[in-house]
């Protein structure tokens, strides 16, 4: 079934059996990444770009570099998981720095935000594969990410950023499904957009906005261990969005008085609970369009 000249084996190194349909777009997926010779990827620690690494590393060995942007945007706990995924999975992991915050077409937080973010880090992303000499760049866009609104996958389209999993036909639950098959952690980690996607277009990224929603979040899973969580910013209030199948877990009068008085104590001045659980895209149903993105 496989003809990239490799075998599709599991983190712990035995061969694995998937489905035929899932296993011709999995071979599809490694037959481009081994016509790349060498490959550089857009690493976020998500699981699309988490399994086109290890797919990656199965088709080229040595040959692939995860590449990490970080920026006031990103959580430090987000960095951390790329940092420990890259090493469980034997690659190279390079981090470079971007800051999205001196361009103030992001700042201003217009409905194509997105396409500003994404723009600087295909540049970065060039400069470096120029640096390295000979590398193709990858990213974990999978099939559905093409359909709606999407800036950002417009900004790396225009700097000829590959895209193997989409170019598959390879759907999100596709992607979910043959990373459980192949071992990797992750597979079934909810969507994790930068912390901008907290603040409503229109109302201005600020480095002291994105460090209070870091920290209310970070606060809320000590306590509660939720996974799905949006801590949404509407200046002086925080709207707490968690998993419907989460909310249960608030359910406790001495644990919602610790996670007020913790936001206040960041900056917020009335703390929310969303009794109607997360919602992608909820600080924006207004819009005519959606964040771009599982916000």
């Amino acid at each position: 079934m496989l003809t990239a000249n490799t075998s599709l084996l599991g983190l712990d190194g035995r061969e694995v059996n998937v489905r035929k349909d899932l296993a011709i777009k999995a071979c599809k997926v490694l037959e481009e990444l081994v016509s790349c010779r060498r490959v550089l990827v857009a690493f976020s620690g998500g699981i699309d770009s988490t399994l086109l690494t290890y797919l990656a590393k199965l088709a080229l060995g040595n040959e692939v570099v995860a590449v990490t942007a970080n920026s006031p945007s990103l959580a430090s706990t987000e960095l951390e998981e790329t940092q420990k995924l890259t090493t469980l999975m034997h690659v190279k992991h390079k981090i470079i720095q971007t800051d999205e915050l001196n361009d103030p077409n992001y700042v201003s937080n217009p409905t194509n935000r997105c396409y500003f973010c994404k723009q600087e880090l295909g540049e970065k992303l060039i400069q470096l594969a120029d640096q390295l000499g000979g590398y193709a760049i990858v990213d974990g866009t999978n099939a559905e990410d093409l359909q709606g609104h999407r800036p950002g996958a417009a900004a790396l389209i225009e700097k000829g950023i590959r895209r193997p999993l989409a170019n598959a036909g390879m759907r999100k639950e596709e992607v979910r499904e043959l990373a459980k098959n192949l071992g990797l952690p992750n597979f079934d980690k909810p969507s994790m957009p930068c912390l901008s996607s907290r603040v409503a277009y229109g109302e201005i990224i600020s480095p002291e906005r994105l460090l209070r929603i870091e920290r209310s979040e970070n606060l809320i899973r000590s306590l509660t261990g939720v996974k799905e969580l949006r801590v949404r910013d509407h200046g002086s209030i925080a709207r707490i969005e968690v998993g419907r199948d989460e909310r249960r877990l608030f359910f406790n009068e001495d644990l919602l008085d610790k996670i007020s008085e913790a936001l206040r104590g960041f900056g917020f001045v009335h703390v929310a609970f969303d009794v109607a659980g997360y919602r992608s895209g909820s600080l924006n149903r207004s819009s005519a369009t959606m964040n771009d993105g599982k916000e």
